[in-house]
């Protein structure tokens, strides 16, 4: 008897580790990326600077990842300043933590390294990321990110013979330290010198193609300020994703990547074999900033010839067609096997309407930018830590309004409250005569409306309720308004920030504290046990 019962518990100690061990082969992957960051020559347009690398690299290493895994990424910081990275896209589920932003994250001291632990939780797509503290952008330091569908997920397209990152952006010659002095003195910058394309100036890049394949490029605009215009001679390009969204797939002679943005399209290598231009060129600008990369077909004996393509029209409603015509593939799986469309977001009730509107001005005769009358200024903790530890008097929730305040400008930490689980209507109203950009950490959102003008109550007789396209960057043409629905299903404290990026440093962003007064990891994650303290939470 005895015996018989001491091999019942045998079989019940192995079924249990079985078990165990199933939990443990189910668990979402891990993938350990070891960086160091150092200062270094490049070379982007042709003169000699100090950049930001990455493990010696400028631009920094790709992240190529599956929907659900971990990233495990240890950031060793050899520069003489602090140093922070954020993750423009991922959405940090539940961890707000590990944002990247200083509203949410101490910065990493020189000499001194941090590990960010997070999971590219149910997002697919094309993102990227970069240093997110003083004017380190303009540096380098930035790579794109690639988070594929899982394998067991239909894509709407067949899998393409290549995958490219195609990283653009306006650039100065000028350092960025030097830049960073002159937005302190309350200066304005000037234009940009160039373009850079993977960190190249005119015909330095090139990507090779085997005739008759199909690519996938991955397109960011990881710039400063300007919107990019980008198109391949001789060859169209269909549009497949919008920053985590597969959209409709339509056919583009060219496409306006505006500053922050990232697309997915794919190129046929259908013509003849030789190399053809890339070409980038600045849009709505008075001096035209233009650059080149190659498209080499592997068995090409005739380098490029003519001119680049021509870019489009400097008229707004060129643009602005095009970015209405971007909409959802809503018979296609996002990153769970449902389709994209089984979220119907246009039959939710909006229950609350925040409107913002960016201007520029003087404060002590100095050059700032605000959002509805507030110029942001950091506080002397990360706002993310206060909130957690209770510490009083780093930031006041209410801050900043739901509307547009006149036009006078104040300093001051701005937190806007909202409530976990509202379903809220966000209009940006630009009523200056640049083309804005406006990014909002933690989410996507539905882009529902976008338009010249002025905004009113009656514009949302044309917003589009059935398949908007769901992303995280969204352009405001000049003089005109552009509006998007969030589910704030993400608990933490989130940036919303201009990504025009003199403006995002001289005081055009906000936090928006999405807020339960329930605690539970169901909610948010607890702080993670490797955070770094500073400020008032130091110690």
């Amino acid at each position: 008897m005895r015996s018989e019962n001491g091999r019942r518990w045998c079989w019940i100690a192995l079924l249990l580790a079985l078990c165990m061990e199933g939990v443990v082969v189910a668990e979402d992957p891990y993938r350990y990326l070891d960086w160091r960051i150092t200062y270094g020559d490049i070379y982007p347009l042709g003169v000699r600077q100090q950049g930001i690398l990455i493990n010696g690299q400028f631009p920094g290493p790709d992240i190529h990842s599956v929907t659900n895994d971990n990233l495990i990424i240890n950031v060793h910081n050899d520069l003489p300043d602090p140093f922070l990275l954020t993750w423009n896209g991922v959405q940090q589920r539940k961890n707000s933590f590990e944002d990247g932003v200083y509203g949410t994250t101490c910065p990493i001291p020189p000499g001194q390294n941090f590990t960010y632990i997070m999971q590219v939780k149910d997002q697919i797509g094309s993102f990227f990321y970069f240093p997110s503290l003083q004017f380190h952008k303009a540096a380098g330091g930035f790579g794109g990110i690639r988070i594929l569908s899982r394998p067991r997920i239909p894509v709407p397209f067949p899998e393409p013979a290549g995958d490219f990152t195609i990283l653009i952006g306006d650039w100065y010659k000028t350092d960025h330290k030097v830049l960073q002095t002159i937005l302190d003195r309350g200066k304005r910058l000037t234009f940009p010198d160039g373009i850079q394309i993977n960190g190249l100036g005119r015909d330095g890049a090139k990507f090779t193609v085997e005739p008759g394949k199909t690519y996938r490029l991955r397109i960011s605009n990881v710039g400063l300020q300007n919107s990019l215009n980008f198109r391949i001679q001789g060859h169209k390009m269909t549009l497949v994703e919008v920053e985590g969204t597969h959209t409709i797939q339509t056919t583009l002679s060219s496409l306006d990547v505006h500053v922050g943005q990232s697309y997915s399209v794919l190129v046929t290598a259908d013509q003849t074999a030789q190399d053809y231009y890339i070409a980038v060129s600045s849009r709505f600008t008075t001096q035209i900033l233009n650059s080149t990369a190659i498209l080499h077909y592997s068995n090409s004996r005739k380098t490029v010839s003519g001119l680049p393509p021509p870019g489009p029209s400097t008229d707004i409603s060129w643009s602005l067609n095009q970015a209405r015509s971007i909409r959802t593939n809503l018979t296609a799986s996002g990153p769970r096997p449902n389709p994209q469309g089984s979220y119907h977001y246009g039959q939710i009730n909006v229950t609350r309407t925040i409107r913002l509107a960016n201007h520029a001005g003087l404060v002590d005769k100095k050059q700032r930018y605000a959002v509805n009358g507030v110029s942001f200024i950091p506080a002397d903790t990360p706002l993310k830590l206060a909130d957690y530890y209770n510490i009083d008097g780093v930031f006041k929730v209410g801050s900043i309004q739901d509307k547009p305040a006149g036009r006078n400008i104040h300093l001051d930490t701005a937190v806007m409250g909202a409530d976990y689980r509202a379903f809220v209507e966000i209009v940006f109203e630009n009523r200056e005569n640049i083309v804005q950009s406006w990014h909002l950490d933690g989410y996507s959102f539905f882009v529902v409306g976008m338009d010249v003008g002025r905004w009113s109550p009656a514009s949302k007789n044309q917003y589009n309720l059935i398949d908007a396209v769901s992303r995280c960057t969204t352009q405001v043409y000049t003089r005109s308004w552009t509006a998007i629905y969030v589910p704030l299903d993400n608990v933490g404290m989130w940036n919303l920030r201009s990504q025009f990026w003199a403006r995002q440093y001289l005081g055009q962003q906000f936090y928006l504290r999405v807020y339960t007064p329930v605690k539970s990891f169901r909610d948010e994650y607890p702080i993670p046990k490797n955070a770094l303290h500073c400020g008032r939470a130091k110690g």
